[in-house]
């Protein structure tokens, strides 16, 4: 039997929230399910871990404190509509912005 892959609904260059936990962050890359490390996914509280079933997104994440990148199930982001630019130093490498829109992909890579 023949599993689809599940459809993001989230895209490249789109601002997004976590759900639960206080950071936000612009997307980079996508997994169509989960391409992490076991290490990683057994990290995770098991009564928070989420599906592996579903898309994952690489994020040039913020927190108040803090740049990073972060990798975040789809369950777990929310779409970020307040149009704050994301400050993390390498979006200027990867994307351009229009004022209050989405970010661009200054190049596009397929794998």
């Amino acid at each position: 039997m023949r599993r689809s892959i599940p459809k993001a609904k989230f895209r490249i260059g789109q601002v997004v929230r976590h759900r639960i936990h206080p950071f936000r962050g612009v997307i980079f890359d996508v997994d169509p399910v989960f391409a992490n490390t076991e290490e990683w996914w057994l990290s995770i509280p098991e009564d928070r871990r989420p599906r592996k079933d579903q898309p994952y997104y690489h994020l040039l994440a913020e927190n108040e404190e803090t740049e990073y990148i972060a990798y975040v199930s789809e369950q777990n982001l929310k779409a970020d509509n307040t149009g704050a630019p994301v400050r993390h130093p390498q979006v200027r490498e990867l994307f351009s912005k229009k004022a209050r829109g989405p970010y661009h992909a200054r190049f596009l890579q397929l794998h």
